[in-house]
């Protein structure tokens, strides 16, 4: 099942290694200021536009990027966030899944640069 948007949490990704990985993977422009600790680009996939918005200190030293489409490179969250862990070089968390009334709201999957990844608690990430 594709979600309608991805968004992942990054630990100390660099500007210039995720605006790298942005342009392999989606054809994106460079991330430009958008305001206080906020970044904008849009890139493509498939045909389609796909606008990112990148949130520095979003939650506990990670900075939120969201893909606002359902056309990306990947169908979940869970898929991004190992792509980014592995080609950034940082941890990554995103939801376990597409959030449903009822859902655990402190629980985030973790995926490590090394490959490593699994279920965790994140009280206060500000989901």
């Amino acid at each position: 099942m594709r979600y309608p948007d991805i968004e992942i949490y990054l630990r100390q990704a660099p500007l210039e290694a995720i605006d790298a990985w942005l342009g392999e993977t989606l054809d994106a422009a460079p991330l430009r200021g958008a305001g206080r600790g906020k970044w904008h680009t849009r890139g493509h996939h498939a045909g389609h536009e796909v606008p990112v918005l990148l949130v520095e200190k979003a939650a506990d030293g990670f900075a939120s990027l969201w893909l606002d489409s359902p056309h990306t490179p990947w169908l979940r969250d869970c898929d991004c966030a190992r792509d980014a862990a592995t080609r950034l070089g940082c941890e990554v968390r995103c939801s376990l899944g597409g959030w449903q009334p009822g859902d655990e709201p402190d629980r985030f999957w973790q995926v490590l640069p090394d490959g490593s990844e699994g279920a965790i608690d994140w009280p206060d990430s500000g989901q």
